[in-house]
């Protein structure tokens, strides 16, 4: 009789073709047909056959396993050793060790493992990547000294960097839910030949799960709940996935309730005060305090507490054998989010009492977005696989404020529609794919909406009954309006040369158009209140690639990249710490031009690698937000509605560099025990100043080890940051806060003589899993254990204490 088995891809369920099979002896040699069919009864019945694809993982399987699994075979990218199959770098899967940049990938398993609170918290825990925060709310991404709209946000091909992402610190990060992620992919380094404009520091790639099809109709569904002591967070997330033979649809809805932060209490840096909450303000939720309100407990850190909710719906439709079609619908909303350091601002720096702000919040985060993609093999001479992705996003935020002593609230609200195209092609130049060539575009135009306005509260009796009266307010961006648009091309060409050495080469060419438009002028009058800048720049990238044998990888990559200012570079208007950001109009692009050598070492059939990555990115005419002078050399006084504080805005500069490394290692150390570990080093400093860079953290890393065998899995994390001096902070620009950092001698009139910098710290942690049964598993976290206090580099908040975190799985 034949045995005619059928091979799919894991992931999507779709028939995977010419698919060498044979025995170990090599003589029986076979090939899928494509309809993914091949006729296995030449094989007997306790013979090993092997599978094998060039865009596959080789998988080994016996003839009398094939028939427990009906006879279908599962095909996966994701290799069992060290090469991970990779996306993000050329948007066309290759294997790692064809790719000259450093990346890191974690994958879905990992990203349940570590049992992150936010996508920002998961972040955090890849090699090379420094995670800051100025609430709970948020987590902005450093990525070699490289920070906000430096570092390219991508989900699902769509780019999350709009027009009005910042210089300094973002909380976009956070938007999507970590249960909804599939793996997130991390190109370090500029990465403009891929991704165009922001992708100075590097590019994080989310991937949100995707449906994959089946021959049956099969429902497969999924809950996963979570507490954790630190903040009584509870997370609950429900997922259902459907597979037909010609659909499938993927369903996750994710709920976070996140209360008030506990920070650590074992204070070993020396400073019994530093980042406590002696008062904080009640005037939240629609309360009225009209003094701050002592802290029982300074170690709760009030008005930190917030809510999410995280909503992802995709399809996937093949429409032929050679078109797929994937919809992708995410929505993520927030409650108002407490801006913690703005919150802790105090009018008398001596009296801890004296806070500033009796409200300053973020309105809820909101982002849409709506994306297809179409996916396409057509095997042409010119184009062999492709996808097309068109994509609608919308953005709103805003920031309310009012100051203690005064009834007079301030709204800013802030709306940005995104609409995009890209396509992304490739096509193999030779047969055995030793050749191949990507190639693409690239239209994104964002529409700015800037909104304004201010309310005086009416209060009778100790409480908040509607507002007696109205009052204008300066926007954060034009309120005219204003707009983006960015077009590009792009060409790449990899080449094996031989078996042990690969070339990878791009060009790209990038075209952007701003337009904005003010209008109000009662508070601060431009030179020009209509605006329209085109800049446009060629990016290049050279990777070199060497295997010399199975055990050693040398990387070498020569890059460039731009940045074009955006309408936060150009338009924003602000008061922070007695300084007014105006517009300035001239800003013009800054580059990067990076040059960087990586080697990896492989032990025990490549179950073990040792690597490390060194870099060194010169930035021309980079961009700094930096004070405006007068004529006679004093500092230029601004009025912004009651503040009046001295003019700052964003300015091209001359030279600077930021060079680094981060070495780590991963892999087995037997059947059950694995480990992992990095060490990242980071030095920024201007060429033309003689200053440091901002958003340079301290040499920081981490290491763990892990252990499993059957249904158990135990583990250990050791997270360590050495100490940053305050001659290493950039006093100019203030986006390091150094001034949040301990303070050793009040009496001085000198930031650098006043601050002590960021003293160092390590935690230690466990964590422990167990598989219950094939459909329920219970997971335990214990982080920090000794309870230590520390705040990251540039955060405004302190970290978690001791937290003990328990979740639940439960497949059905």
């Amino acid at each position: 009789m034949g045995q005619k088995i059928k091979i799919v891809d894991k992931q999507t369920g779709k028939i995977v073709k010419n698919v060498t099979i044979y025995d170990e002896t090599l003589t029986t040699n076979l090939s899928s047909d494509n309809e993914g069919f091949v006729d296995v009864s030449e094989f007997k019945s306790t013979e090993t056959i092997i599978f094998s694809h060039i865009s596959y993982s080789i998988l080994r399987v016996t003839k009398n396993l094939l028939s427990k699994q009906n006879f279908t075979v599962y095909l996966t990218k994701q290799s069992e050793q060290l090469d991970e199959i990779v996306l993000s770098v050329f948007k066309k899967e290759e294997k790692s060790n064809r790719i000259a940049e450093q990346i890191a990938v974690v994958s879905a398993k990992k990203i349940q493992k570590i049992s992150p609170q936010t996508s920002a918290d998961l972040l955090a825990t890849i090699p090379g990547i420094k995670v800051q925060k100025s609430q709970f709310g948020g987590g902005s991404p450093v990525i070699r000294g490289m920070e906000s709209n430096r570092v390219l946000l991508v989900v699902d091909g769509v780019r999350m960097n709009n027009a009005i992402y910042r210089k300094g610190h973002l909380q976009n990060a956070i938007t999507v839910a970590p249960n909804m992620l599939d793996k997130v992919e991390v190109v370090f380094g500029p990465s403009s030949v891929i991704y165009g404009s922001d992708a100075l520091g590097g590019v994080i790639h989310y991937y949100t799960k995707t449906p994959k099809i089946s021959e049956g109709k099969k429902i497969k569904s999924q809950y996963f709940s979570r507490f954790s002591s630190v903040n009584h967070e509870v997370t609950n997330n429900v997922s259902a996935e459907l597979s037909f033979s010609n659909w499938a649809s993927f369903t996750s809805v994710s709920h976070s309730d996140f209360g008030d932060l506990q920070s650590g209490k074992n204070r070993n840096h020396g400073f019994n005060d530093w980042g406590k909450v002696f008062y904080y303000s009640e005037n939240t939720n629609g309360n009225y305090a009209e003094n701050p309100t002592k802290n029982a407990n300074p170690t709760l850190l009030k008005n930190t507490g917030y809510t999410q909710t995280d909503i992802l719906q995709k399809f996937f439709i093949p429409l032929s054998k050679n078109t797929d079609l994937k919809v992708n619908l995410q929505y993520s909303t927030s409650s108002n989010i407490p801006r913690f350091d703005r919150l802790m601002e105090l009018n008398d720096d001596t009296d801890v009492s004296d806070l500033k702000f009796a409200e300053w919040h973020y309105g809820p985060q909101n982002r849409l977005l709506i994306s297809s993609q179409l996916l396409i093999n057509p095997s042409k001479i010119w184009l062999e696989s492709g996808t097309i992705t068109a994509a609608y996003q919308n953005i709103g935020e805003s920031r309310i404020q009012r100051k203690f002593g005064s009834l007079n609230r301030s709204y800013r609200e802030e709306t940005v529609n995104v609409f995009s195209l890209n396509g992304d092609f490739s096509v193999p130049l030779t047969e055995n794919e030793k050749r191949v060539m990507t190639y693409g575009f690239e239209f994104a135009y964002n529409d700015v909406h800037s909104n304004s306005y201010g309310k005086t509260l009416n209060i009778i009796n100790g409480e908040i009954d509607g507002f007696s009266d109205t009052f204008k307010v300066q926007s954060r961006y034009p309120d005219g309006g204003s707009s983006y648009l960015s077009s590009a091309l792009y060409l790449n060409y990899r080449q094996d040369i031989n078996t042990k050495s690969t070339l990878n080469t791009g060009i790209r060419y990038t075209n952007t158009h701003l337009e904005a438009n003010w209008i109000d002028e009662t508070f601060i009058k431009l030179e020009n209140s209509n605006i329209k800048t085109d800049n446009s720049a060629i990016t290049a990238t050279i990777g070199y690639v060497f295997r010399p044998n199975k055990k050693w990888q040398l990387n070498s990559v020569i890059s460039s990249g731009f940045r074009s200012p955006n309408i936060d570079d150009v338009g924003r208007i602000r008061e922070k710490s007695g300084n007014v950001t105006i517009p300035n109009i001239y800003v013009a692009p800054e580059f990067a031009y990076n040059a960087e050598i990586g080697v990896q070492k492989y032990f025990n059939n490549k179950k073990f690698r040792l690597g490390a990555n060194f870099y060194y990115t010169m930035l021309d005419n980079y961009i700094q937000r930096d004070f405006i002078y007068n004529a006679d050399g004093t500092i230029k006084q601004e009025d912004f509605g009651d503040v009046s504080g001295n003019a700052v805005s964003n300015q091209n500069k001359g030279n600077a560099y930021i060079t680094g490394y981060t070495a780590n290692y991963l892999g087995k150390i037997s059947k059950t025990i694995n480990t992992t570990g990095f060490i990242t080093y980071t030095k920024g400093r201007t060429y033309d100043t003689e200053e440091p860079m901002s958003s340079i953290p301290p040499l920081f890393g981490q290491f763990a080890i892990n252990y499993k065998k059957n249904k158990i899995e135990l583990g250990t994390d050791l997270r360590f940051n050495s100490k940053k001096n305050i001659t290493d902070f950039n006093i100019t620009e203030g986006i390091d806060n150094h001034d949040l950092t301990p303070i050793v001698n009040t009496n001085a009139t000198n930031d650098l003589d006043k601050y002590y910098g960021t003293p160092s710290w390590f935690t230690f942690g466990l964590n422990g899993r167990y598989l219950v049964s094939d459909n329920f598993s219970a997971q335990v976290r214990l982080d920090n254990l000794f309870d230590v206090h520390y705040i990251e580099f540039a955060s405004g908040v302190s970290a978690p204490g001791r937290n003990l975190s328990v979740s639940f799985v439960a497949n059905f």
